[in-house]
């Protein structure tokens, strides 16, 4: 950020509400004296600014917050908030408002956030005006460089007349954002690393934020960042179109500082406490408390995969080997109200994250790592795509992607899809069998695509298992009618010690009927 005066930072507001039109001023002084205009700020800009940050050593010393920031609690800080009235943007006439985050609690390092307008990028300086901060005492003027948390844009998402809360970005590189008639859930983040790995996983962050002033008649909004981390700097473009399932348009240059092994593109961050498949032993009413049920994955040979998320005791790493990805993503599937029975949660409209790689992105593998949690207060499942060869020192990595709020997840494809996994101890003669821990039964509802098409000839509906270790003892398949689909049950017997992965699906003749389910199991 480049060393501005108090003065100077207070006039690039106008009224403390929204930025003057001095980029427009400067532009026409420039042409009137004869001298070239300045180049507008483009997203090559922030390249740059990556490329000679990763030759720099990583800053990671954060001062401490001036008092009584650095030690707000949770609801000393939930209770600063935003003035609406004092939003940006609203000098472009646009229907994008922008909000800022105080720093504080968790929140301790502080970001960079301009506003370009006509294509001259001005820092925002804080502003106590900004806030209210409720019953927090602030005694002592807090500097004009002090920075911000984070931000968030507002657009009449559900509403033509009300300003709903759109996409936010808070702490290191995560970012949520929502479609029409959707509640936050699950996050993304701008680039995971060592998730998997025996080190310390490390959290790369955005230091810097340049947000485009939308024009009047905008359907999008554009947010570059400028990501850093001990391993590596990196330049982001957000193109935000807001819909009823709201898109991203990312695209990320990466410059490595160090050799990345375990780097995850495009990652994912939710939670899954527990589900139908997963029970834990709690005496909570609501049947199932999850911000995602499922990851989804579309591979480059165009088979759809379904895997149900677990809440396991020990950490757990799946993951799915491919060549050029179609699509993955960790969705809500279940939408059923009375399956949580929260009414302040609403996991129901938890929306869910699909990725859509842009061009080849070649060998490498969908990871997905699952964490234990005892509640549901901690995020504890992440996905991303692990590129088969590590980054290098010196080496430029650029990718693209979209990425897309879900709700209708029926639309994703066109096949049948697993909307229920059970497990149980296998019936035999009519008497279960719970002392058996190496035998175990997965039963799995199938339903949409043509599965009601076929319930009047079930017989032509096959199951097809397969385990990469132990022994399939017996399977069966049934329409249900409750959910104009069929039912399969899979009865799978491994050893003790022994681990396997199942997968599944129905066919008709030589047509596959659903996407593949698929489970691991293990005999601990």
């Amino acid at each position: 950020m480049t060393h501005l005066s108090r003065r100077a930072l207070l006039q690039s507001l106008l009224a403390a509400t929204a930025f003057s039109t001095w980029g427009g001023e400067a532009l026409a002084q420039a042409q009137q004296n004869g001298a070239p205009a300045p180049n507008p700020f483009r997203f090559e800009d922030v390249v740059r600014r990556a490329r000679e940050l990763s030759g720099a050593p990583f800053e990671g010393n954060v001062a401490q917050l001036p008092e009584p920031l650095n030690r707000l609690s949770f609801d000393d800080y939930r209770d600063i908030r935003f003035r609406p009235d004092k939003a940006l943007l609203a000098a472009g006439n646009g229907p994008f408002r922008m909000q800022l985050f105080h720093l504080g609690f968790l929140y301790q390092r502080p970001v960079t956030v301009n506003v370009i307008r006509d294509g001259v990028p001005t820092p925002v300086p804080y502003q106590r005006e900004l806030f209210d901060y409720g019953r927090n005492k602030i005694e002592r003027p807090l500097p004009v460089n002090l920075g911000f948390a984070g931000f968030r844009l507002h657009y009449p998402l559900n509403n033509p007349k009300v300003l709903d809360e759109l996409i936010a970005f808070l702490g290191a590189s995560y970012f949520r954002f929502l479609g029409r008639d959707q509640k936050y859930g699950l996050s993304a983040r701008g680039l995971a690393i060592n998730v998997e790995g025996g080190e310390k996983e490390e959290f790369p962050h955005f230091r810097e934020f340049w947000i485009d002033m939308p024009k009047p008649d905008s359907d999008r909004a554009t947010i570059y960042a400028l990501l850093d981390s001990p391993s590596v700097t990196g330049a982001y473009r957000f193109e935000v179109y807001p819909s009823k399932e709201t898109t991203l348009d990312v695209t990320a240059t990466l410059f490595p500082r160090q050799r990345l092994e375990n780097v995850g593109l495009a990652p994912l961050t939710s939670m899954f406490f527990e589900g139908e498949n997963d029970r834990k032993p709690t005496d909570d009413y609501r049947l199932e408390i999850h911000d995602s049920d499922g990851l989804l994955m579309q591979s480059g040979a165009g088979e759809w995969i379904w895997r149900p998320l677990r809440n396991p005791s020990v950490k757990k790493i799946s993951s799915f080997s491919d060549n050029n990805p179609r699509g993955f993503g960790l969705m809500q599937r279940d939408r059923v109200f009375e399956n949580y029975q929260d009414l302040e949660a609403y996991y129901h409209q938890r929306p869910g994250y699909w990725v859509e790689p842009v061009g080849e992105w070649g060998e490498g593998w969908v990871e997905l790592a699952e964490i234990p949690t005892q509640d549901e207060t901690h995020d504890n499942i992440v996905a991303y795509w692990q590129p088969a060869k590590p980054y290098e020192p010196g080496q430029e990595v650029s990718f693209s992607y979209r990425l897309r709020a879900a709700g209708a997840i029926g639309a994703m494809h066109p096949g049948g899809k697993a909307v229920n996994t059970f497990q149980t101890p296998p019936r035999a003669s009519g008497s279960n069998s719970p002392s058996d821990r190496t035998h175990r039964r997965f039963i799995i509802d199938f339903a949409g695509g043509d599965l009601a098409y076929y319930m009047s000839v079930a017989d032509q509906v096959q199951l097809v298992p397969t385990t990469s270790t132990g022994q399939i003892t017996h399977t069966f398949v049934m329409p249900n009618e409750h959910i104009k689909g069929f039912r399969a049950a899979i009865d799978v017997k491994l050893e003790p010690g022994q681990s396997t992965d199942l997968r599944a699906f129905l066919k008709a003749g030589n047509r596959a009927l659903t996407e593949t389910w698929t489970y691991p199991w293990s005999v601990e």
